[in-house]
């Protein structure tokens, strides 16, 4: 019934620093335009999927929530490098096959070098 995403919409103070962000840790396409209504839209694509990031002042806590992508483990060893040359907190977690980190607004990430298919496989 339903097939791959479309895109996820995030709601960010800074667009741009965020999609700055992912550009620098992941090489990640971004597009910057402006919509037929005037709406300063800012998409960046990870992996196959794009993420809309739309700009709003709100305060989001941390919880649980997050997005998981399937890495091999030189990407995820990349990854916290290049995390760790810009000053931005990870944490690396079931025994370093995992790496969770979040933007300026508190949507956490996750590396995962396992997969869920994996895992239930298991």
């Amino acid at each position: 019934m339903l097939d791959k995403l479309s895109h996820i919409a995030l709601i960010v103070r800074d667009p741009s620093r965020t999609a700055s962000l992912f550009a620098d840790v992941f090489g990640a396409k971004t597009i910057r335009r402006t919509d037929d209504d005037g709406h300063d839209e800012n998409f960046v694509q990870l992996g196959d999927t794009w993420f809309v990031l739309v700009k709003a002042d709100v305060e989001r806590s941390l919880t649980g929530d997050h997005i998981a992508f399937l890495v091999s483990p030189s990407t995820l060893a990349e990854v916290a490098r290049k995390l760790a040359a810009i000053g931005h907190g990870y944490q690396l977690a079931r025994s370093d096959t995992a790496l969770y980190f979040s933007d300026f607004d508190n949507h956490v990430f996750e590396l995962d070098t396992i997969g869920v298919e994996s895992e239930l496989r298991g």
